[in-house]
């Protein structure tokens, strides 16, 4: 059974940072691989991806991110701890969300999409003063 859990969030004012975590159990890794991604979700609105990584045997990590996250988001990988990273830098207020962890194998052009991810987390909440 996979799991997901995540771990990390909390309230930090503008400007500040956060590292979310997220230690992921139960997984096959099958070729090719698979999409792990960060989403978030604010009150009201709906869920949008901010980062994806695509996993395989290789141990390359490449990684995407969505524009309004780019240059101030990280995500990362440690294979030893089964355990996926979201380092968030430059924290805004519109930041303010309640932030999952998903894996699946989305077609590449929706790797940010929620659509195509079949497993999730029980989500962080990140809130950014300013």
């Amino acid at each position: 059974q996979v799991q997901l859990v995540e771990s990390g969030g909390g309230s930090v004012q503008a400007g500040g940072s956060l590292r979310l975590s997220c230690i992921v159990s139960g997984m096959t890794y099958n070729f090719p691989g698979f999409y792990m991604g960060w989403f978030r979700q604010a009150p009201g609105k709906g869920r949008e991806g901010v980062a994806s990584a695509w996993v395989s045997s290789t141990g390359d990590l490449p990684t995407y991110y969505a524009d309004s996250v780019k240059g101030r988001f990280t995500i990362s990988r440690d294979s030893a701890k089964n355990t996926f990273y979201l380092e968030m830098s430059s924290l805004k207020p519109d930041d303010t969300a309640m932030y999952y962890c998903a894996a699946g194998s989305p077609f590449s052009s929706r790797r940010l999409s929620p659509d195509g991810y079949k497993y999730w987390g029980q989500g962080t909440q990140v809130t950014v003063s300013s």
